[in-house]
């Protein structure tokens, strides 16, 4: 079965009697390729339109020798060589997409609510509408936060930014479905999951995380590296503490006091 194509089929709505129509191919043709079989060029870049799916994500290894290899390796969608060169409008493509599950786990994570001005407001409604959403940010009085400053150069501001990050978004504290903690850890990646799609930030020495690498994952089984990562969030949460409604109101009045 190709999972890919079964799966992107069902997020369009798109049956195999229409790809039957699109392509020109039997119908019983279209349900061998949903069963495995590899179609012809001209209707793999036919179903890939249709879809709006890269032709090499749907089937891997048919187009470029270099994308090759098992289908765990295949859940990289795509890799960026600083998390700036993501267009803002894919990260609000995710969170918007999301229905089920939004994970956010990085040290201040202050871009996010800059960036999406209006972004407090999604997640109250996606939490009012069933979707679990967890934020762990790091402890800005914890010894990681104050390693890391030193580490990138930022001359203590740290700590301010991940308390500018509870100011833009504590419309979230108390509402259903959403948790918000913090973290105590020397953190070696940022990670951000929405449902089956991920995207991930590696920590690098000195680096500032807007320059650092992102890989965008999509997850295709329990045993992939999607999986590494979703388990590594959970570890961490594991072992975060939630923020009180105190400790937020605090960490504001602080920000506002500072400005």
């Amino acid at each position: 079965m190709n999972e890919r194509l079964k799966n992107a089929m069902a997020g369009k709505h798109i049956n195999v009697g229409k790809i039957a129509q699109e392509t020109g191919a039997d119908p019983k043709t279209v349900q061998r390729w949903v069963n495995g079989r590899v179609p012809h060029p001209r209707h793999r870049w036919t179903i890939s339109k249709l879809l709006a799916e890269r032709e090499d994500y749907l089937w891997p290894g048919t187009t470029d020798v270099s994308i090759e290899g098992s289908p765990k390796t295949s859940e990289i969608i795509s890799a960026y060589a600083r998390r700036t060169d993501v267009p803002v409008s894919a990260w609000w493509e995710q969170f918007t997409k999301a229905e089920s599950q939004i994970d956010l786990l990085g040290y201040a994570m202050l871009f996010l609510p800059e960036q999406h001005p209006d972004l407090a407001q999604l997640l109250i409604k996606k939490s009012e509408r069933g979707c679990n959403i967890r934020l762990a940010l790091a402890d800005p009085d914890s010894p990681q936060v104050s390693d890391r400053d030193d580490e990138e150069g930022l001359g203590g501001t740290l700590p301010g930014r991940i308390k500018s990050t509870l100011l833009h978004l504590r419309e979230l504290q108390g509402k259903p479905s959403i948790e918000m903690a913090y973290h105590r850890i020397p953190l070696y990646n940022s990670i951000f999951r929405f449902d089956g799609e991920m995207f991930v930030t590696p920590h690098m020495y000195g680096l500032h995380g807007s320059k650092a690498p992102l890989l965008h994952l999509r997850n295709l089984g329990k045993h992939g590296i999607f999986a590494n990562f979703a388990e590594h969030f959970e570890a961490v949460w594991a072992n975060a503490t939630p923020i009180p409604q105190k400790m937020v109101a605090s960490s504001v009045r602080a920000k506002v006091g500072m400005e």
